[in-house]
């Protein structure tokens, strides 16, 4: 079952709970919490239909805005050695950190790349780190 459900130009994820023996979700992307369930995958895609509209209408009465603003810039929690073999890597192809992360993020949301490309990247990265580290290049 895919995770996802998308409707108009909303998104959800989507979990089955064993113990209770129903689909939930939630609504993705705004500025509320809106969820939902069902007992079967109709159900479940009704009830998600259903929030989503109901949750339009709300905002529309309330003359509020839906969809969450997203400022474009957060912080990431990462191990201080990726920290370092990022910038290393970043300064080596004379890029910012920034851009650096903003361009991984891209290939991944996009998936820009297909499944070569990414081994070559990786096979690259695995080659050129330790010489890099070392001094040797760049």
């Amino acid at each position: 079952m895919n995770d996802i459900l998308q409707y108009k130009s909303y998104f959800a994820n989507v979990q089955y709970s064993a113990e209770d023996d129903v689909f939930y979700g939630q609504v993705l992307g705004i500025n509320d919490l809106v969820s939902f369930e069902g007992t079967s995958v109709k159900e479940l895609k009704d009830s998600f239909y259903e929030a989503v509209d109901d949750y339009l209408e709300t905002c529309k009465e309330l003359n509020k805005q839906p969809e969450k603003m997203y400022k474009g810039s957060f912080n990431i929690r990462i191990s201080s050695e990726l920290h370092r073999q990022a910038a290393l890597v970043s300064a080596g192809k004379k890029m910012t950190l920034n851009d650096f992360v903003r361009q991984a993020i891209d290939m991944a949301v996009n998936r820009t790349t297909n499944k070569r490309t990414i081994n070559t990247m990786i096979i690259c990265f695995t080659m050129f780190l330790p010489a890099i580290m070392a001094g040797f290049l760049f």
